[in-house]
């Protein structure tokens, strides 16, 4: 089931939005404005999520309350990876929390969290156990980054790649599993948590570890998922098969799924981080994919009348 969709990943992160071609914010808060509108009108159920801030920013949220982007979503989304790449301590998430519960009423979750193996797979452990304790019963909706390690011939989605030095090859190490399928410790001290823990785990196009996933969340005990669809995915060869067959496997989880990725030929410059010349266009996407995979409920008055009708 999709309980919550979320418009954009790590919008203000220069990784996953071109700032430089939307200095004051203005297309991506249209963006989300139309978005927003979209998935409303598509089904009124589904939470609407602002995609996950990182850096947590008091600042950037009151700029997007300030283009009225807020008004159309139910929930703000924060990402933090203190032991990683953030630079505040992980007993800091608290104090995280409250800086942007100071500046919104809306419900906040935490939709990426996570602490790598790069350097010893002991800190992955402490680190899974102390942010559940620190943020479970805090927040409403937590999710654990990533189930599987990045395999390393993938790549991972940053601007500068291997320049970045051990902030791009800590990307392949986030997860609970290894490439080569085997649990990392921090798997068993997931799985006391997991009822309340959920999962973030992109699939890419035609995924070979989507049954793989499932076998392992299944057998887990994770109920809640975060995965993206992406807008850019969308225009190639055979894409609603797989996203169906992506949305088909899910269905035993609670979903919260991502929209974000620009296609090249819809950007203001050729690249998934960019703007989109017809921000529109992003939100019909939205409401074709909620539409698809998450269809309103015909209320039962509705459904009444229709059976006399038909009588």
């Amino acid at each position: 089931m999709i309980e919550a969709a979320m418009i954009w990943n790590e919008p203000n992160n220069k990784s996953h939005w071109d700032m430089g071609l939307d200095p004051d914010w203005a297309l991506f808060a249209r963006t989300v404005t139309l978005a927003g509108q979209a998935i409303r009108a598509a089904n009124p159920a589904v939470t609407r999520v602002l995609g996950g801030m990182s850096p947590i920013d008091p600042q950037w949220l009151r700029r997007m309350e300030g283009h009225g982007a807020l008004d159309h979503v139910d929930v703000v989304a924060v990402h933090g990876f203190p032991l990683d790449w953030n630079l505040w301590p992980i007993h800091a998430w608290p104090d995280k929390i409250a800086e942007i519960e100071a500046v919104t009423q809306l419900p906040i979750w935490a939709t990426e969290v996570g602490v790598g193996s790069f350097g010893a797979e002991e800190v992955q452990v402490f680190g899974l156990k102390r942010t559940a304790e620190l943020l479970l019963g805090r927040v409403p909706r937590v999710f654990w980054y990533s189930l599987f390690d990045l395999p390393m011939a993938w790549g991972a989605e940053t601007r500068h790649r291997e320049a970045e030095g051990s902030s791009y090859y800590r990307h392949f190490y986030m997860g609970l599993i290894r490439e080569d399928g085997t649990p990392k410790p921090a798997l068993e001290e997931y799985e006391r948590v997991a009822s309340e823990m959920g999962l973030m785990q992109w699939f890419h196009f035609e995924d070979p570890r989507l049954a793989d996933a499932v076998a392992w969340m299944k057998r887990l005990g994770t109920r809640r998922l975060r995965t993206g669809l992406s807008w850019a995915d969308s225009f190639r060869p055979d894409a609603t098969d797989w996203f169906d067959r992506q949305m088909e496997a899910l269905a035993p989880f609670d979903v919260t799924l991502t929209f974000c990725f620009t296609p090249d030929h819809l950007g203001i410059e050729p690249h998934h981080t960019s703007p989109a010349r017809e921000p529109e266009r992003f939100a019909d996407f939205c409401a074709w994919a909620i539409d698809r995979y998450a269809p309103a409920a015909i209320p039962t008055t509705v459904a009444a009348v229709s059976s006399q009708v038909l009588a």
